[in-house]
């Protein structure tokens, strides 16, 4: 018989790959449960995992170092959060000065729709109190 090293090796699980994304996915601020990772890897990746494969990449995940259990939920630890942001920001910022560009001009239609909105509201209130003054004089 031959034993093997109690050596951590780089081999990744492929289930704790889809957690990651679930849980970032989800954006849920209290953390995902197990439930909810398993309902959106059926409906997003169209896969199903098995309840012992799920609990021990998760269990995995968490002596790792890459998911924080809090309760019954698990979130992504923050060493995993900049390691997902670093790999996602080089095209966002591409895309970031042509969004800047349209919010700035659908900024200005809002605020001069809500000046209109404001005028009609102060000479509705107006009206209202000088026909309330009128019922107490009668």
């Amino acid at each position: 018989l031959i034993f093997l090293n109690n050596k951590k090796s780089s081999f990744t699980m492929a289930t704790i790959l889809l957690i990651k994304e679930a849980i970032a996915a989800l954006k849920d601020r209290t953390g995902s449960s197990v439930p909810a990772i398993t309902k959106w890897i059926t409906s997003e990746k169209k896969a199903d995992v098995k309840k012992h494969i799920l609990r021990a990449a998760l269990k995995r995940g968490v002596e790792d170092g890459t998911l924080v259990q809090v309760k019954a939920s698990y979130k992504l630890s923050a060493e995993a959060k900049k390691a997902t942001k670093s790999t996602k920001s080089a095209p966002k910022k591409k895309t970031t000065k042509k969004t800047v560009t349209k919010k700035a001009t659908s900024t200005k239609k809002k605020a001069t729709t809500t000046k209109k909105t404001t005028a009609a509201k102060k000479k509705t209130t107006a009206t209202k109190k000088k026909k309330a003054a009128a019922t107490t004089k009668k």
